[in-house]
């Protein structure tokens, strides 16, 4: 695969040093926020209580860990005028580590995805709480953006007459450009993923199964300093055709072609990064598929560029029917396109499925463009990826770990060995 777009490296190391600039973390949140609010006030919303953690973040530059992901006791108010809001289970903490928002921050009232009952009233609680602070913003008059709500709770605010309506467009608008700050993080997440797939070529062999790659890419990863391995795609021989999303205890032998995707976050900031190996050398059909799927990754990759549309994007990759699936519905992911951030799956979605969306690429975004394709024999599938930044009159790749041949592996004579 030979791109006509250049690679990016990440400029700085994973951490913050007196010596050298790197990442600018005040910065960071500061800009963030002014992009979120600026999306408010353009939406004509009052705030946006945001429940997604990603969105939180987003705006108020804390954390608490992945244990909060679907507990719905952590939410924050970003406001179109005035500084954010957190409620956080553990303010006492919030109040000494993160102190630009030590003075706006309180104990949530959630019920835990029902696990508290209906007859605890905790949702009249909640819904109290936040009218309480729309009125000290001199908002609650003004609807009211959520991203995601359980159900009694809209229902609580409602009854509080609070207008409720849909806040997750404007957060995705704010984010859908990301910050020079962002951007550098993205990169240092994919360099650790490069990393990453060395060790994985090395530890490719017959004999070792599926479930113990993917133990190796969480060793790496944290050690490096992930915050969060979300998923590890480990995908060896016949399982690869059609594509299982998911890896097992399959042995890998001679002849295997096997791929991985690792997904993971640096500091808030996911990878999403395909890479195809075999086990020994690769017969024609296996060589056929890749050599496709590297022509349809490549395609895409030379197609972007600032005022391109995704429609446009997609149409450079192939029917469903022409790579053996019934229709775009049963092919969907496998041909595909997302932006990367904070959260895995975000503005903009390219795909041949949902046309019609007349997202315009711009300057800044970053997403990733993945493709498959199965080896006519059945013996497995080629899966790349590869994560781009959209610059000025192009995009940069930011996944750097070479994909332009199948990598052998495991055996004697093989490139790794």
């Amino acid at each position: 695969m030979k791109y006509n777009r250049p690679h990016a490296t990440a400029r700085w190391g994973t951490m913050a040093k007196d010596w050298e600039l790197g990442v600018d973390y005040p910065r960071l949140i500061r800009e963030r926020f002014e992009r979120a609010q600026a999306s408010v006030k353009a939406s004509g919303l009052g705030a946006v209580l945001c429940f997604n953690v990603d969105n939180v973040r987003y705006v108020t530059g804390t954390h608490i860990g992945e244990w909060v992901r679907d507990k719905f006791d952590r939410y924050a108010l970003c406001p179109r005028d005035g500084p954010p809001f957190l409620w956080d289970p553990a303010p006492p903490a919030k109040r000494l580590s993160s102190p630009w928002i030590a003075d706006r921050v309180a104990a949530p009232i959630s019920t835990l995805q029902g696990a508290l009952p209906p007859k605890m009233n905790l949702q009249h609680d909640f819904a109290r709480q936040i009218k309480k602070m729309l009125v000290e913003y001199g908002i609650d008059r003004e609807p009211l953006g959520v991203d995601l709500i359980e159900l009694p709770m809209l229902r609580a605010l409602e009854k509080e007459g609070i207008e409720v309506v849909d806040g997750q467009q404007a957060m995705l608008d704010a984010r859908e450009v990301k910050t020079k700050d962002e951007i550098e993080l993205l990169k240092v997440a994919a360099g650790m993923v490069d990393a990453t797939y060395y060790d994985i070529c090395k530890a490719i062999r017959p004999g070792v199964r599926e479930n113990e790659l993917v133990a190796i890419a969480h060793d790496r990863l944290f050690r490096l300093g992930s915050e969060r391995v979300e998923c590890v795609n480990s995908v060896a021989g016949p399982r690869g055709k059609p594509h299982s999303h998911t890896y097992s205890d399959r042995i890998v032998q001679p002849g295997d072609m096997l791929f991985l995707d690792i997904m993971h976050s640096f500091n808030g900031y996911h990878t999403c990064y395909y890479r195809t190996f075999i086990c020994g050398k690769p017969n024609k059909y296996q060589l056929e598929a890749y050599d496709l799927c590297s022509k349809w990754v490549s395609a895409s990759i030379d197609a972007i560029r600032p005022g391109v549309t995704v429609d446009e994007v997609s149409t450079v990759w192939p029917a469903a029917s022409e790579f053996g699936y019934k229709d775009e519905e049963e092919a969907f992911l496998l041909q595909y396109g997302h932006g990367i951030g904070l959260s895995l799956w975000e503005r903009p979605i390219l795909t041949r499925r949902f046309r019609g969306q007349n997202t315009v690429l711009k300057e800044g975004m970053v997403f990733a463009v993945e493709c498959w394709k199965g080896a006519e024999d059945g013996s497995g599938a080629a899966r790349i990826e590869e994560e781009v930044v959209v610059t000025k009159d192009g995009c940069e790749v930011i996944t750097n770990f070479p994909s332009d041949t199948l990598i052998s592996c495991g055996l004697p004579g093989c490139d790794v060995f």
